[in-house]
C-alpha cells in the first residue's frame, strides 16, 4: 500500500516493521534450512512456518518438492522459499507448454503471497547416471526460465540445480579441482553459461562428514588441526569445507566461469550414527553447524575466494524417521518432530531457548531472562496480521524514531522478516512513550512482555 494512503495512526495505534525478504541474487551469507518430510511424525507445515518465523532467525527454506500445502504454509511470512521439480519430471519440462503449465499449477497461485525465490530443477542429476535426465537437465532449466519470462517472474525467481561433489574427477589438492571429462564440456559448461546469463548461482552439496576419517575429524569440524597443504598454491587449508569449495571453484575456473556465485544447497552433520562411523554425536553436530554458520557468514571466504560470504542451507530441519540407509540418515535434523532442538546452534531467538534439552553435551544455552523490576518490552501478538505490522513499522520509522538497527547491516536486521522487524520497531515506540500499556496497543496487534526479546547483538 502506498504510504500516502495510510492515515496517520494515533499514539494508541501503532506501528511496525518490516523490510520484506529481498530477492536472492548471488550469495548473501545467510543461513537457510532444508525442510525434508520423509517422516510420519512431523508437525503440520503451517506450524513449522510459524515456528521458524517466530522462534528462530532462519529466513530461508528449501523444499524438496512443490507441495501446495507446504508452499501455502509460508504465505505472508516473508521467508524465502525454494521449491524443487522432481527428477522424474525433468524430461517433460523441456517442452514449453509443460513448463508453462507447471508454473501455472505450482508457482503462480502462491506468489507473491509466498516469497518463492528459486526453483531447483531436480537434485544431483549427474550422480543419477541417467542419460535421459542428464541430457534433459539444461534444456529443462532453459525452458523453465523462458516460461518464467512469459509470466514476468524471471527477475523474482531464479532457476538452478544442486550437484554433489561427485561431479569432480579431482578435488585434492583443491587447486587441482576438475569436473568429470564429458560432463564438463557437454553439460556443465552450457549449464554455467545459463547461470551466468540469468545471474543465478551454481549449487553444491558439500558434506565434510562423508569425507572425513578419525584422523581428519578435527579438520572436518573446523576444530584446531595441523591443516592440509596444497603444493600448487602453497596454501594451508584449516578446514575441509574450504577445500571442497575451492576444488569446485578451481573446476569452474578451468571452464572460464569463476565469476558465477556458489551457493551451498546442502550441508550438515548427524547427531547419531552407527558404531563404525566417526563423529556421530550431538557435540560434533553442534560444533560443525555452529562453526559452519560462523564461517560462511564471516566474510573471510576461502583461500581461493577471499572476502566472500556463502548463502548456506543446513541439512536438515528435522530428523526424518522414514529415511532409508544407515542410522545417520535419520539424524541430520536440527530439531525433533516436536520442534524442540536436538542441540543448540544459536538459531533460536532468546525467548524460545527454554525448550532446549539440558542433558545434551552441547554449548551452554541462554534461557529467557525476566525483566528487572519495572522493565518491560512491546512485541507483536502471536498471529498478528503481517500487513498490520507493516503499517506499524511504516508509521514508527516514518515518525523519525531510530530504526537503523533493522536496516540492512544493522544489529537487528536478521532475521529479515516483518514480524521480527516489527518487534523491534514497536518496542522503540513503546519505550519512547514511557512504557504505558496504551503505547503497545497498535490496534490490538501488540502485547507487553517481561521476557527480554534481545538476541545476539540485537539489543532491545
Amino acid at each position: 500500500m502506498d504510504k500516502a494512503q495510510i492515515p496517520l495512526p494515533t499514539f494508541t495505534i501503532l506501528l511496525l516493521v518490516v523490510v520484506s525478504i529481498s530477492l536472492i541474487h548471488g550469495s548473501e551469507g545467510s543461513i537457510g534450512v532444508n525442510y525434508g518430510t520423509v517422516a510420519n511424525n512431523l508437525p503440520p507445515p503451517t506450524h513449522v512456518a510459524h515456528f521458524l518465523l517466530e522462534s528462530t532467525i532462519i529466513n530461508r527454506v528449501r523444499l524438496f518438492d512443490a507441495d501446495p500445502k507446504m508452499i501455502r504454509a509460508f504465505a505472508h511470512t516473508g521467508i524465502a522459499v525454494t521449491v524443487t521439480v522432481p527428477n522424474d519430471q525433468i524430461p517433460y519440462l523441456t517442452k514449453l507448454n509443460f513448463a508453462e503449465q507447471w508454473l501455472k499449477n505450482n508457482i503462480q497461485p502462491y506468489t507473491p503471497a509466498t516469497n518463492i525465490v528459486r526453483i531447483f530443477v531436480g537434485n544431483e542429476i549427474l550422480s543419477t547416471a541417467s542419460k535421459l535426465l542428464i541430457a534433459s537437465l539444461v534444456p529443462a532449466m532453459q525452458t523453465l526460465h523462458t516460461a518464467l519470462v512469459g509470466v514476468s517472474l524471471d527477475r523474482r525467481i531464479q532457476v538452478s540445480t544442486p550437484h554433489s561433489l561427485g561431479i569432480l574427477s579431482s578435488s585434492s589438492p583443491p587447486s587441482s579441482g576438475k569436473f568429470h571429462q564429458g560432463y564438463d564440456i557437454h553439460v556443465l559448461k552450457p549449464l554455467l553459461s545459463f547461470l551466468r546469463a540469468t545471474k543465478s548461482p551454481f549449487l553444491i552439496n558439500p558434506y565434510p562428514f562423508f569425507g572425513c576419517s578419525p584422523e581428519t575429524l578435527d579438520y572436518a569440524l573446523f576444530r584446531p588441526n595441523s591443516g592440509v597443504f596444497d603444493e600448487n598454491t602453497k596454501i594451508v587449508y584449516t578446514n575441509m569445507l574450504d577445500g571442497q569449495l575451492d576444488a569446485v571453484f578451481s573446476a569452474m575456473k578451468l571452464l572460464g566461469f569463476d565469476d558465477v556465485e556458489i551457493v551451498i544447497a546442502e550441508t550438515g552433520w548427524p547427531s547419531k550414527g552407527d558404531s563404525s562411523q566417526v563423529g556421530v554425536d550431538s557435540q560434533s553436530a553442534a560444533d560443525y553447524n555452529m562453526n559452519l554458520m560462523r564461517h560462511v557468514t564471516s566474510g573471510n571466504g576461502t583461500p581461493l575466494m577471499p572476502n566472500r560470504t556463502f548463502e548456506t542451507y543446513i541439512f536438515a530441519l528435522f530428523n526424518e524417521d522414514l529415511k532409508q540407509g544407515p542410522t545417520c540418515e535419520r539424524n541430520f535434523g536440527l530439531f525433533h518432530p516436536n520442534m524442540t532442538p536436538v542441540y543448540d546452534v544459536g538459531i533460536l531467538r532468546s525467548t524460545a531457548r527454554s525448550s532446549i534439552p539440558t542433558s545434551n553435551p552441547t554449548p551452554k544455552v541462554e534461557t529467557p531472562q525476566r525483566a528487572p523490576e519495572g522493565k518491560r518490552w512491546c512485541v507483536p501478538k502471536t498471529g498478528a496480521d503481517i500487513e498490520a505490522l507493516q503499517r506499524n513499522i511504516d508509521y514508527v520509522c516514518g515518525m523519525g524514531f531510530n530504526c537503523e538497527a533493522i536496516q540492512e547491516g544493522g544489529s537487528c536486521f536478521l532475521p529479515n522478516t516483518v514480524r521480527a522487524h516489527a518487534a523491534y520497531a514497536m518496542n522503540v515506540y513503546y519505550q519512547a512513550m514511557g512504557r504505558h500499556d496504551y503505547a503497545c496497543d497498535f490496534i490490538q496487534t501488540g502485547a507487553v512482555t517481561d521476557l527480554d526479546p534481545s538476541y545476539g547483538k540485537c539489543k532491545y
